[in-house]
């Protein structure tokens, strides 16, 4: 639910394609919003101020947002049980549960912050077992692993506590209600025998492949990116930014059906589209 994260998808499917087998990743799902976090006096003037807020971050990543935001999320949970949950019906099936989840709040500004709400933006995702979602995402197995990596976030490494860059949003850690710290959203953490790298907040692919480099010299694929139609096909969902980066050649890819957002176009495999919540 953080729309920096929403901003560096790209640079991630990207980093993602070119280590394809060679690495593990994880995802860590931190909870932006916590149920213990006190609610807004004023609903309708924190909607406001973070749909702008939102708006002045794609100014920065060019990410598609929603016309109108109908709301800022209550809880981060509901949407992070179903995310863990949809691992384990594999990679794929993840990558699109994940996708659709993103997209209810930057795309449809109807965030999934319920139980339901997360379910049903899953429908029809192809592969998917929406049985078994909703038995795994109420196991006390997803559950302890989402409080795993909430606890994990809140124990951000020394390297984030103080961070010097460019960057419009550097990564340094936030403090915590209890006098912590977790980490910015996003970060990634590279490790390797050689030892690891915190990449912490909005950074460009080469930022990424920089740090790759330095722990594993010679890991990245170099292949050339793919041509429109694969990249729509690997990924069901495209923005402007993700062709500069995972595609080349003719836009748009042939077939694909364009949804429009505030800030220009998103674009859906047909068998995506023909199940997305947008044209339900």
């Amino acid at each position: 639910m953080c729309p920096w994260a929403w901003g560096s998808e790209p640079a991630f499917r990207r980093l993602r394609t070119a280590l394809a087998g060679r690495v593990h990743w994880r995802r860590a799902y931190a909870i932006l919003f916590d149920d213990e976090d006190d609610p807004a006096p004023d609903p309708a003037a924190e909607t406001a101020y973070y749909a702008d807020y939102v708006e002045r971050i794609s100014v920065h990543t060019r990410a598609p947002r929603a016309a109108r935001l109908s709301r800022v999320a209550a809880s981060s949970w509901p949407s992070s049980l179903v995310a863990g949950a949809a691992e384990l019906q594999g990679a794929d099936v993840a990558d699109r549960v994940l996708r659709r989840l993103r997209e209810t709040v930057f795309v449809l500004g109807e965030p999934a912050d319920t139980m339901e709400g997360a379910m049903a933006a899953t429908l029809s995702v192809p592969g998917l077992d929406p049985d078994r979602l909703r038995t795994d995402a109420a196991s006390s197995g997803v559950l302890e692993r989402v409080h795993a990596d909430r606890a994990e976030a809140r124990r951000p490494v020394p390297e984030v506590l103080s961070v010097q860059s460019g960057s419009p949003h550097p990564g340094t850690a936030k403090e915590t209600p209890d006098g912590g710290y977790r980490y910015a959203l996003p970060t990634l953490l590279l490790r390797a025998p050689a030892g690891y790298r915190a990449v912490p907040g909005w950074r460009s692919y080469g930022a990424y492949a920089a740090a790759v480099g330095e722990l594993c010299p010679g890991l990245l694929d170099l292949s050339a990116p793919l041509s429109p139609a694969e990249a729509l096909e690997r990924h069901r969902s495209l923005t402007g930014p993700d062709r500069g980066l995972l595609a080349e050649g003719a836009w748009p890819p042939p077939g694909a059906v364009p949804l429009e957002t505030a800030n220009g176009l998103l674009w859906l495999h047909p068998d995506e589209a023909s199940a997305h919540p947008a044209f339900g």
